[in-house]
């Protein structure tokens, strides 16, 4: 009988840019993963991976105190995937018309951030806004696969905070990059969850709360594309590789769609949280 299987709540731990893997174990303390992986990255976010922490006695690693900063769950991802306007909720409170197929972004890799750092108002910018959205980590290539394999090339989920700079987003001209990319756009995390410990992916609760007002509620039951389909989407068009983020869209409420609208402002504070997920905070400064 081998060692009891591991939590699969992986995270990476210590200053900015001197993270080291780390996971919690079955009695909620944080344990040092550095002996066994290298970090949380394209090369070690895979199956393999997943078996060779299974196979070791948690308490033999080394405990990480609890006050240590939580890093963004994935290092340097090849691609930082969006998808927009995936929630019926969403689609109707903007007035949009419900997409035929899946809207397709990319958030530059230089705005993922920790779940708790601070979150930066970009210069020139009057309307920064919020979106709470659940993340897929993709852990095997993906190209042109059919639906009913999706799921084989997905390593597990994590909390997105698509922050949006609505202004360079949508008055700006051409494409919507210009207002999902900008500094500390992309915070990620706590955890990496692995795909085994969420039993039904389309029936997540998502909430996000700005200065302790709840500003989004919504469940992933009403997007309007699943996860598995937006992964066999994608890889028709690029190559999914292990650590790719995809962000999935965002439920009702973002800021821009109140009336009359609200936007994020210096001292402000959100809170995120997503069923078994784990939960965010961020300072806007």
């Amino acid at each position: 009988m081998g060692p009891p299987k591991t939590n699969m709540k992986l995270l990476r731990i210590g200053k900015l840019n001197q993270e080291k893997p780390a996971f919690i174990d079955t009695d909620g303390i944080t344990r040092d993963l550095s002996s066994v992986i290298q970090d949380l990255y394209p090369e070690t976010i895979n199956q393999e991976t997943i078996e060779t922490i299974n196979n070791i006695n948690p308490k033999k690693l080394p405990k990480i105190s609890n006050k240590t900063r939580i890093g963004a769950c994935v290092s340097n991802p090849q691609k930082f995937i969006g998808i927009g306007l995936n929630y019926t909720d969403h689609a109707e409170e903007t007035g949009m018309k419900i997409p035929s197929e899946p809207i397709v972004f990319l958030k530059a890799n230089s705005c993922i951030s920790g779940p708790y750092d601070s979150v930066l108002i970009p210069k020139k910018s009057k309307k920064t806004d919020w979106e709470i959205e659940l993340g897929i980590v993709i852990g095997k290539k993906a190209q042109y696969i059919p639906q009913n394999e999706s799921i084989n090339h997905i390593f597990g989920y994590c909390i997105v905070n698509d922050i949006s700079e609505r202004e360079f987003q949508m008055e700006r001209s051409g494409q919507w990059d210009k207002g999902k990319g900008c500094d500390t756009f992309g915070p990620i995390g706590p955890f990496l969850v692995t795909k085994d410990e969420i039993k039904d992916i389309q029936n997540l609760n998502l909430e996000l709360k700005v200065n302790g007002k709840i500003m989004q509620k919504g469940n992933t039951k009403k997007m309007i594309f699943g996860v598995t389909y937006i992964v066999s989407y994608l890889s028709n068009f690029m190559t999914l590789n292990p650590g790719d983020i995809i962000t999935t869209g965002t439920p009702p409420g973002v800021g821009m769609a109140k009336n009359p609208s609200v936007f994020l402002k210096r001292g402000d504070e959100m809170m995120l949280k997503i069923d078994n997920l784990g939960f965010q905070k961020q300072k806007v400064t």
